[in-house]
């Protein structure tokens, strides 16, 4: 088995081995970073989805902005420190990207939240719940030790509220 790292250049310092089992770079030269900064996710009416995020969920936004551009309507949420949630409609993520407009699939991929105890999954449930989310799957025990349920935003998103007892969160 190859290490960690084999393929970069050789110009490549390394840190060592990360808590998660990765080799962490010192340079990024030639290296693209594993970081996000924006997840975006396409709706089909944005003052809805605001709605949901903003009043339901009770996510900070300073509402929607470029809507003097066409295809430039757009609402962020800063979710964490360097990462914001970007709402988008579905049509104009296709005409930036060049792409046509495809069908909505929820199980393209899912969004975790995770929370510190059981009780604060079935909150956050029980609120997206309230905001007009979808319950796909109420919160349960799950295998691997944990709890967890999942929701559908307005748009169709499958949000994965979940509690790991091996995880610590952050502040």
């Amino acid at each position: 088995m190859d290490p960690v790292g084999a393929d970069l250049p050789q110009s490549q310092v390394w840190a060592g081995v990360g808590a998660v089992g990765y080799a962490a770079p010192i340079s990024t030269e030639g290296v693209v970073q594993p970081r996000l900064t924006v997840l975006t996710l396409g709706v089909d009416d944005l003052r809805a989805a605001v709605r949901f995020y903003r009043d339901g969920l009770g996510w900070r936004t300073d509402g929607i902005v470029g809507e003097e551009f066409e295809h430039g309507a757009v609402a962020f949420f800063d979710l964490q420190p360097g990462l914001r949630l970007a709402l988008w409609p579905r049509r104009s993520i296709a005409h930036d990207a060049g792409l046509p407009v495809g069908p909505a699939s929820a199980t393209e991929m899912t969004l975790g939240h995770n929370v510190g105890s059981r009780e604060a999954v079935d909150d956050a449930m029980a609120r997206a719940e309230r905001a007009g989310a979808r319950i796909v799957k109420p919160a349960a025990d799950t295998f691997w030790g944990g709890y967890a349920g999942y929701f559908q935003d307005p748009d169709g998103h499958l949000w994965e509220v979940v509690w790991n007892p091996a995880w610590e969160l952050g502040p």
